[in-house]
């Protein structure tokens, strides 16, 4: 029995899963230094969708957060969530593109990389991982959780071995949609323990209203270090909240140790954050309760914060329990991807367009195309015939590592930039997010 570690999600994904990624700098910044004063293991604050969001919204150059962050928080290690090959974006990058990413992140203040690979084809991983490690970074990898008839215990455990080869400094268990029940998770937990001897972080949402509990079953099995967020952002697609779980452990051999004080302080900061928000409409109700059909439809707590927003902003929202019950037959007839970015995106698109069109894939995304094309990586299962045969006719799937049919890009994108180049940090917001690094780029002073 050891103390638990707790990573703070409550500056990436506690408010891209409330707030659609909505939160500025500014709003961080007036009590970012009691971060440090905490004891917690790690703060989750970069990757993700902050990268697009702070460039396509709020107009913010997201590099300048990762030093600004840097800057203040001195001691605490800081997180960031990259998508192996897909980097930030949606879709797969050049090999050269996803080095450079990953060592401008290091150089920028990130200390631990969580990479992960929405298929959990662990070539897709293979690079940043490497990466990582070469320039001096502390590299998780991660399994992204899912249920279907392919995915059981046995898989999973292969998964973290294979990425423990790889050179993995510590593993986490992605539970994006809040999936993982608790008895399960103990089970997992335990038979990725008995194998792999590396430490294991937990990461789930509430959106099922279990992660709290799976939090405890897992700690018991053996699991070292569990995502929470601070308790005004927690709950709904959100995680369980950092304040409850270290009451909760205090005085037991899990004792986080971590300071209640400085907890209730930085919560009440936080609160009058979240308060705006819902005041704003920026936080939908939508997203705050609990729903357990989210076993069913496996919507992750990000994806669900933006089709809310995306279908309200188009006056469809009254649509969106179609949408849901869509989103598992899609998943199904496409290999069961688990819905992570950025499969769930181009499930979510396809389920939208099949429920508002005369008929079911009356038209089908290019990003769709890219996936049944094999361009995203290995589906975990075959792809429905019929739905291959209606978006590749006769062209036949590639099975080779999709990067490897890339090719270096930075020289060429760096011309393209032109005169826009200030940094090598802009060279690749503009390799990620093309149109709308632009944009940033010419209003910026």
């Amino acid at each position: 029995m050891k103390p638990i570690k707790i990573t703070e999600t409550v500056l990436r994904d506690a408010h891209q899963s409330l707030a659609a990624t909505r939160m500025s700098t500014q709003q961080m910044l007036p009590k970012l230094e009691l971060f440090d004063q905490a004891g917690y293991f790690a703060l989750e604050m970069w990757g993700g969708a902050t990268f697009d969001s702070a460039l396509r919204f709020l107009n913010e150059d997201p590099w300048d957060r990762l030093r600004t962050i840097r800057k203040v928080v001195k001691n605490t290690k800081l997180m960031m969530l990259l998508r192996g090959q897909n980097i930030l974006g949606y879709k797969h990058y050049p090999d050269d593109v996803v080095r450079e990413f990953v060592r401008l992140s290091v150089k920028n203040g990130i200390d631990i990389i969580r990479v992960f690979d929405a298929l959990n084809d662990l070539r897709n991983v293979k690079v940043s991982m490497e990466a990582t490690k070469e320039y001096g970074a502390h590299s998780q990898g991660s399994i992204s959780y899912t249920t279907s008839p392919v995915h059981n215990v046995d898989l999973y455990v292969n998964l973290a071995l294979e990425l423990q080869k790889m050179g993995a400094d510590s593993l986490c268990i992605k539970d994006m949609s809040g999936l993982l029940l608790p008895y399960e998770g103990e089970k997992l937990v335990k038979a990725i323990k008995a194998e792999v001897d590396l430490p294991l972080e937990v990461h789930s949402h509430m959106t099922s209203g279990l992660a709290d509990m799976l939090y405890i079953k897992c700690i018991e099995a053996g699991a070292d270090i569990v995502d929470t967020a601070l308790a005004p952002f927690a709950m709904g697609t959100s995680q369980p909240p950092t304040e409850s779980l270290v009451m909760t452990l205090q005085g037991t051999p899990y004792d986080t140790q971590m300071d209640m004080e400085v907890l209730l302080e930085l919560g009440s900061y936080f609160r009058q954050l979240k308060n705006q928000f819902v005041e704003d409409k920026t936080i939908s109700p939508l997203v705050l309760g609990v729903d357990i059909q989210a076993l069913w439809y496996q919507v992750p707590g990000g994806m669900l914060s933006n089709l809310v927003s995306q279908m309200n902003i188009q006056n469809t929202l009254e649509k969106l329990p179609e949408v849901l019950e869509e989103i598992p037959k899609v998943r199904k007839e496409l290999g069961y991807p688990p819905l992570v970015t950025p499969t769930s995106q181009l499930v979510g698109a396809q389920a939208v367009i099949n429920v508002m069109g005369a008929t079911r894939y009356s038209m089908i995304p290019t990003e769709v195309r890219n996936y049944v094309k094999g361009m995203y990586g290995r589906p975990p299962a075959p792809i429905d015939e019929d739905i291959k045969k209606l978006v590749l006719g006769n062209e036949e799937a590639i099975t080779v590592r999709p990067a490897d049919l890339l090719e270096p890009a930075l020289p060429r994108l760096k011309e393209e930039l032109g005169d826009y180049y200030r940094t090598q940090e802009d060279l690749l917001s503009y390799a990620l997010f093309p149109q709308v690094a632009l944009n940033y780029f010419k209003n910026r002073p």
